[in-house]
């Protein structure tokens, strides 16, 4: 009797220990750099944001997960829901791996034609377009490892169907053919898969989400080419009643600060090929921490980014304990014009402010030597600053804890540069890059400035001049940053400053 029931508690413990899901045992301050609000999983690996879909009324964060350790395995797809962007419950994991191999990068819609047949009952099919990845081919050394395949929910994306004639597109022998970004494009009554290819893109056509064709290709000898072409996105922004089409391409290596990111491209899209309005190599963030951005599907007008806030470089080796790798907070997209060229403009979306305390509102503020905690007292947790000034200048802005380590974001104006300086920020010796002082261009040719800082436990965003110079960086200090100077060699003067405490979303 004694050896059956230790056999069944045996038992019981093996059959725990594979339980492939999120542990329901969750505590946010079990690391002193586990972000307060941003998106984490509450354990194990996180990298690319995938499938994310609006609908009735939620957001749906689909992302690259391995429930069995901090360090990349074979993928999944984790699953979260969010109704303001902001607060988000951990769901079930949706796809797992099977025969046909991992599940890698992807995107979702809302297939409200029944085009697939999948829907029921006038219930419209949430339908996954993913790739699957094939690793016993890939360590056979063939070229076709990679290929698209289809799922499908009928309940809201909390059970989900994988097709039975998967792939419904083949690799004709590319060897990195990967991360569909689909979208209804409604003038040509069809899907169109935009498809990182190596090192372009290929864009493929569909009437139903299973048969494709190829219409074109994009970028052999366009952009930046550092490394491979991956997680890229199409879709429209409005400019004063003109539609752009954007296509976001993320690179690995060769971002502008070493390692992954997002660069751009505006023009023309018939159905068929994109025709760029230049050529001029874009950068949606320039930080080191920015990558695999894609944007929301079935927002209306509305697009809505969302980026892994890690680089390839070290996301493998940075010291967190249970978990690993946050993503960016959502962001709006929009179009600017300097000169006489186009620019995506990124800023924090407003559903953000339900987390805001009441603000400290500084005006006409002498930046020569500002000690802001003596007018917020002590900082505790994440918050934000929106400031700005009539006239550009040098501004630093030092973020430090008790124990001397800071980190130093701010403008310079001589090389017309916003920077991003973590050389001193903590943790630093994981990796021999990651210690640095990082840049992003001053793109606005206005007279003056303003700037928007989204600060957490381990990360800070910096907005600037409308969303046109971005940047995103983590960062592991021993202790929390509490304190928070500005200073300017020129005493530059600023019209506004304004700090907010902001709530965890836990």
């Amino acid at each position: 009797m004694n050896q059956c029931k230790y056999l069944i508690f045996l038992a019981l413990i093996i059959s725990c220990s594979t339980v492939r899901h999120p542990s329901s045992q969750f505590d946010p301050t079990d690391d002193l750099h586990r972000p307060l609000v941003h998106f984490t999983p509450r354990e194990k690996w996180m990298n690319d944001p995938n499938g994310m879909v609006f609908h009735n009324g939620t957001y749906h964060l689909f992302y690259q997960y391995y429930p069995d350790s901090t360090v990349w395995g074979p993928m999944h797809w984790g699953h979260a829901t969010s109704k303001d962007l902001v607060h988000w419950q951990h769901q079930p994991i949706a796809l797992y791996p099977d025969s046909l191999g991992y599940i890698f990068s992807g995107s979702a819609v809302i297939d409200e034609k029944n085009t697939t047949g999948f829907g029921r009952n006038g219930t419209p099919a949430m339908v996954a377009i993913f790739t699957h990845h094939d690793p016993k081919g890939e360590s056979a050394g063939r070229n076709d490892y990679q290929n698209q395949s289809l799922a499908y929910s009928l309940d809201e994306g909390k059970t989900w169907t994988k097709y039975a004639g998967n792939p419904v597109l083949k690799n004709p022998g590319i060897k990195d053919f990967r991360d569909p970004k689909v979208m209804w494009y409604e003038p040509g009554n069809k899907w169109i898969m935009t498809l990182a290819t190596l090192d372009r893109i290929t864009f493929y056509s569909s009437p139903d989400l299973k048969q494709w064709k190829k219409e074109s290709e994009f970028g052999k000898e366009v952009g930046a080419h550092g490394g491979v072409w991956e997680c890229p996105d199409l879709f429209q922004l409005n400019y004063n009643g003109k539609n752009i089409w954007v296509l976001i391409v993320n690179l690995n290596p060769g971002g502008p600060n070493g390692g992954s990111a997002t660069q751009y491209f505006l023009g023309d899209f018939d159905g068929k090929a994109f025709k760029p309005f230049s050529t001029e190599t874009k950068w949606l963030d320039y930080g080191p921490d920015e990558y695999a951005g894609v944007t929301w599907s079935n927002t209306g007008k509305r697009k809505i980014f969302l980026g892994w806030m890690s680089n390839w470089q070290y996301a493998t080796v940075v010291p967190t304990l249970r978990w690993r790798s946050a993503m960016t907070v959502p962001r709006d997209l929009g179009i600017q014009k300097i000169g006489e060229s186009y620019y995506i403009t990124s800023n924090p979306v407003p559903e953000l402010n339900v987390l805001a305390e009441k603000p400290v509102v500084l005006n006409n503020i002498q930046a020569g030597n500002f000690d802001l905690t003596e007018k917020t007292g002590l900082v505790n947790g994440p918050s934000m600053i929106q400031l700005k000034a009539a006239q550009i200048g040098d501004l630093s802005i030092e973020l430090s804890n008790e124990i001397g380590q800071k980190l130093i974001v701010g403008f310079d104006q001589q090389s017309n540069m916003y920077f991003i300086d973590r050389r001193e920020s903590g943790k630093v010796e994981f990796e021999k890059g990651f210690a640095a002082r990082h840049t992003a261009p001053r793109l606005s040719t206005k007279q003056d400035m303003d700037m928007t800082l989204v600060i957490d436990n381990a990360s800070i965003e910096l907005f600037a001049d409308g969303g046109t110079s971005v940047m995103t960086a983590i960062y592991f200090p021993g202790n929390i940053y509490s304190r928070i100077k500005l200073q300017s060699p020129g005493n530059l003067r600023l019209e506004s400053l304004e700090f907010k405490r902001l709530r965890s979303i836990y």
